[in-house]
């Protein structure tokens, strides 16, 4: 893959044999931000695990102390109160079964993140097809099916984020923007990787993180340091 001017200049500053400490890796990634626009910071983990198996499956959710940097908006299926409870949390919309024809048969889908109450996942699960392969089906594992949906909504808001395996056992999250203080990063680096760190499977054996890297949208990767986590 060939890249651009821009981006050979940046990656000499990385040492690809180098597995960096989490506040150098962080450093470093800020460093190597030079689009026009404002780049993630994104997280990626490869683990040990077998997503084949129910059991080593991983999947869940953290709310980053810093938020993502990112506007979120929320869809929430429900019906009586709950509908108006959601909006006074502020749910960016809300609904119930007659917004099924307008997401599968319009292609509507300006939100980011959709919670349901319980009593609304058989309306939700005809939308699986469309849902599903974008990440956004409700899930109790994630928090986003629940009858708390003021908190479910207030926890998005200030900067929850999902994390789960992908085929290939790796999970990619996001931590921030390139714009974001090293503090704040860092923090919330932390806060996910405890959130992993606790999720993992009593089952596995063997080695849970084998490697971690940093980067940014545009940007190289950046390699961290998992020797305290063996």
């Amino acid at each position: 893959m060939k890249h651009g001017k821009k981006y050979s200049e940046v990656a000499k500053l990385v040492d690809r044999a180098t597995q960096y400490e989490p506040n150098d890796a962080i450093a470093l990634v800020k460093k190597t931000a030079s689009a026009k626009f404002d780049e993630t910071v994104e997280v990626h983990i490869r683990t040990g695990c077998d997503g084949r198996h129910a059991e080593q499956q991983i999947r869940g959710a953290v709310v980053l102390p810093n938020g993502t940097g990112k506007t979120v908006r929320v869809l929430v299926f429900a019906k009586g109160a709950k509908l108006d409870e959601a909006q006074a949390a502020g749910a960016d919309f809300v609904g119930g079964e007659e917004l099924i024809p307008r997401i599968q048969n319009e292609g509507w889908l300006d939100f980011d993140v959709v919670v349901a109450t319980p009593d609304m996942m058989g309306v939700v699960g005809r939308l699986g097809r469309v849902l599903g392969p974008k990440g956004l089906m409700p899930n109790p594992k994630a928090g986003t099916v629940t009858m708390d949906v003021t908190k479910a909504i207030k926890e998005i808001k200030a900067g929850k984020i999902e994390y789960r395996l992908d085929k290939s056992n790796i999970i990619h999250a996001p931590i921030g923007k390139a714009s974001f203080t090293e503090e704040a990063l860092n923090e919330n680096y932390k806060a996910l990787i405890d959130a992993i760190l606790k999720a993992k499977p009593s089952v596995l054996k063997g080695q849970y993180l084998k490697s971690v890297t940093l980067a940014t949208t545009m940007g190289p990767g950046v390699k961290v340091s998992t020797a305290k986590y063996v």
